[in-house]
């Protein structure tokens, strides 16, 4: 059963603004030390940012709360497996909030996609419940 379904379109040179006039700080404040990683594998693309970015507002309206109700940006964070398939993780709040809407006898599975074409990054989430 489908619990919650998440858009959302990020602009990549809004993004890369961000970085010019942030950098680090906001670096730190939005992104795991996975996504910084990644990020600077691929030469520190804001492209990389942006996509992750959407990624995480995806997820908190798939969880019903968009970024309120304490989620934090750093409580979602998008990896790759060696495949390149993109996998979205969440701990803090919004596992908190994920447990708390996956019925019983359930496990929740969170699904992503994301994808960029200058000057857009785009990211779907789909969480799903499956019987155990």
């Amino acid at each position: 059963m489908i619990l919650g379904i998440g858009s959302d379109l990020a602009n990549i040179d809004r993004i890369a603004g961000t970085l010019a006039r942030f950098g680090d700080r906001f670096r730190h404040r939005v992104f795991t030390e996975a996504e910084l990683a990644r990020a600077a594998r691929q030469g520190d693309a804001p492209a990389v940012y942006a996509k992750r970015w959407a990624a995480k507002e995806a997820c908190s309206k798939a969880l019903g709360t968009g970024l309120s109700m304490g989620i934090a940006w750093r409580d979602m964070w998008v990896t790759n497996l060696s495949s390149g398939q993109p996998v979205m993780h969440v701990t803090g709040w919004a596992e908190d909030r994920l447990r708390a809407m996956t019925p019983p006898d359930h496990r929740a599975v969170i699904h992503v996609t994301i994808t960029d074409d200058h000057p857009w990054a785009q990211a779907f989430v789909v969480i799903e419940a499956r019987p155990e």
